[in-house]
């Protein structure tokens, strides 16, 4: 039975593979090609933003992007202009438009001829824009001919083909359609990830004290109480902590036996919460839940799972280390993209990844996006952060002559080289254990030779997992 539980608590923890810390928002500038660069044919493939009026009343605003030619737009809202839409006639915009396009924009079709042709022909009619409408639902990078100059005063851009038509339609139906183009640069510094940085270092220091301030209910059957995880666990340890007497009146529920009405009744909400969010997992606030339900699981999981020592500990994140650089950096070479954070984002499921990590908006981004944390960049790190806590505590040490407080201000300085190196490569997602490991486990083993205390923090436990809620539990070893 004791195997098989911690068979169980292993698999638990595995299963948790360490994401990368990522974001899922669109880039800036949409890429790079190989079309010849000149004087007035250099610049960035930069991503637009497209707002239109109907009739006076705003639609919505669709993105597009720039081409290597042109004028470039406005990066500011307040600055950008906003001008009626002529289609071309004819509509791929090759030769002299019929309609007239001064002091407008013009939309035509992509195909027939070059985009500087088009461009070309706009521009001596008068236009002061030209917007190109795909031929397919995606975006492409309009570049220069090969050879000749090219004299182009005017902004150019490509938005994909449903948006225009939609254009298309409400111009041919005779409504005033308008539009307003603008380039919005992203911020340097997202302030959302401070709070994504604080929920990883608050949920380790939580499940560090959690055995401090709350009142957990011993358990002898492990199965049942591998059950009792998550939201469940969270909840009602902090109500017995002030209830007491909560958890003894039960009630007999087939199959699960005598179950108490807290514990039922915590059951149903927990129930009925992941519910909820499993039903609106697509709607803007979701990450609110996911957080939630995600911080409660893995507090569950760093008490259930407890390291001996630090010699458990080096195995353990140096693998973990090594698997999160492989699925990362490595693996592009054998799948021709990062497969790690391919899954995080879930580009291959409509976008929608998998929930095993910790996300927030980029509010003050103008593309949107979140910032993403795998759990397995706070659980691998949490488990020897709490090692570090449970030594202090049994060997009685202070919080300046400990190692706990180290850790904790050596993962939360990790997560900011997580970040620069998110911030230098472009937004690339990172694996975030090559930082973590070192800022923790380095950490450790260098105030450890410093204190004299390596020896004894390898060593140190013989109990790998000792029963949930056992604080009373010596996981010293026997030392003569």
């Amino acid at each position: 039975m004791a195997s098989s539980s911690v068979f169980l608590r292993l698999l638990l923890l595995l299963s948790l593979a360490a994401l990368s810390f990522a974001d899922n928002s669109k880039d800036y500038i949409l890429g790079e090609d190989s079309s010849p660069t000149k004087p007035s044919c250099n610049n960035p493939y930069l991503m637009v933003k497209v707002k239109r009026w109907v009739n006076g009343n705003e639609g919505k605003t669709v993105e597009g992007v720039g081409a290597k030619f042109g004028a470039l737009l406005p990066s500011k809202l307040e600055k950008a202009v906003k001008f009626p839409v002529v289609l071309s006639k004819p509509f791929n915009g090759c030769s002299k438009s019929s309609s007239q396009l001064s002091g407008a924009i013009a939309l035509s079709t992509r195909g027939d001829c070059d985009f500087s042709v088009k461009a070309q022909v706009a521009q001596a009619g008068g236009a002061k824009g030209l917007l190109v409408m795909n031929n397919e639902e995606d975006l492409a990078m309009m570049g220069c001919p090969e050879n000749g100059t090219l004299d182009v005063s005017i902004f150019v851009a490509m938005i994909q083909k449903s948006d225009g038509e939609h254009l298309k339609k409400s111009v041919e139906d005779g409504n005033k359609v308008e539009l307003l183009l603008y380039s919005p640069k992203r911020p340097v510094v997202d302030f959302g990830v401070a709070f994504l940085c604080l929920m990883a270092v608050g949920t380790i220091k939580m499940a560090s004290y959690w055995k401090t301030f709350t009142v957990v209910e011993q358990n002898d059957d492990p199965y049942k109480e591998l059950a009792e995880k998550g939201m469940h666990y969270v909840i009602s340890s902090l109500i017995l902590r002030t209830w007491k007497s909560g958890g003894r009146k039960g009630i007999h529920v087939p199959i699960f036996e005598e179950v108490s009405y807290l514990s039922l009744v915590i059951l149903l909400v927990s129930v009925a919460f992941a519910i909820f969010w499993c039903v609106t997992r697509r709607e803007s606030y979701s990450w609110v839940g996911q957080d939630v339900l995600g911080i409660c699981l893995m507090i569950t999981v760093l008490q259930v799972a407890q390291l001996p020592n630090i010699k458990v500990a080096t195995v353990l994140l140096c693998c973990a280390f090594l698997y999160d650089i492989f699925w990362v950096f490595v693996s592009p070479l054998f799948f021709k993209d990062s497969v790690m954070i391919a899954v995080a984002r879930g580009d291959n499921a409509g976008g929608e990844g998998l929930p095993m990590l910790l996300r927030i908006p980029k509010f003050y981004d103008p593309w949107g996006g979140q910032n993403m944390i795998g759990f397995g960049d706070i659980l691998f790190p949490g488990l020897l952060i709490v090692f570090t806590f449970r030594f202090d505590k049994e060997n009685k040490k202070s919080m300046i002559n400990g190692y706990f407080l180290w850790l904790l201000i050596g993962y939360g300085m990790g997560l900011c080289f997580t970040y620069l190196g998110l911030y230098l490569m472009n937004g690339n997602g990172q694996p975030a254990l090559l930082y973590l490991v070192p800022c923790t486990l380095g950490v450790t083993v260098i105030l450890g030779l410093i204190r004299g205390e390596l020896k004894e923090l390898w060593s140190y436990g013989t109990v790998l997992y000792p029963t949930l809620g056992d604080s009373g539990q010596d996981n010293r070893s026997v030392r003569a």
